[in-house]
């Protein structure tokens, strides 16, 4: 059998660079699930700015299963990682990596397909002080393209994650993934700003 991981961090590398820190956390009756950091750096190489990347590595080892199914299926189904970009020193944004090592446990964990224009939540915030418990899954193939796998798996998606603000979940809930998006977009919203305000709903 490939060894998924491999290819999915050796196309994390191709994307992003070199990771610059990563953490491993196991839930009970879960495969290892780690986060890699990516930071941009200045000419000097030292001093981070512009944009720091979490991406999660572990979450395409298996497929996720439709939890309706009966018998899930150990091949074949959609694999997926997911990537949060924030912007860079503003704010202890380090601590996210539990979170979304969580997140990425989900669908071992509750039998959740994870798709573009669903709304995942953690219950508390992402990081000390963020005004965000919960994110929305963005499309993909922007940042790092899909990696495709030899038949019959399933392409390894690359999801980003959107943070969302309790107002903007709660928005979202009732007028859609792509309202929420149009609203950001036409707001000129800095979706990685780590403490961004709500944008306007009314």
């Amino acid at each position: 059998m490939v060894d998924v991981l491999a290819l999915v961090e050796a196309r994390l590398r191709t994307a992003l660079g070199e990771p610059d820190a990563r953490a491993a956390v196991t839930f009970l009756g879960t495969d290892r699930i780690e986060v890699l950091r990516f930071t941009d750096l200045d000419t000097s190489g030292t001093a981070p700015t512009g944009v720091v990347r979490y991406a999660t590595l572990g979450m395409s080892a298996q497929p996720m299963a439709d939890p309706t199914a009966v018998v899930a299926d150990p091949v074949a189904g959609p694999r997926a990682e997911l990537v949060l970009s924030v912007r860079a020193g503003d704010a202890d944004t380090d601590k996210v990596l539990r979170p979304l090592a969580v997140l990425a446990a989900s669908p071992q964990v509750e039998g959740l397909v994870v798709a573009p224009g669903a709304s995942l939540d953690v219950g508390d915030p992402l990081w000390p002080g963020a005004p965000f418990t919960s994110v929305l899954v963005a499309e993909p193939g922007g940042l790092v393209e899909d990696l495709e796998l030899d038949a019959p798996l399933d392409p390894v998606r690359f999801l980003p994650l959107l943070p969302m603000t309790p107002n903007e979940a709660a928005w979202k809930r009732v007028h859609g993934a792509g309202a929420l998006q149009e609203r950001w977009l036409a707001s000129g919203t800095d979706l990685r700003d780590p403490a961004r305000k709500s944008v306007s709903l009314d």
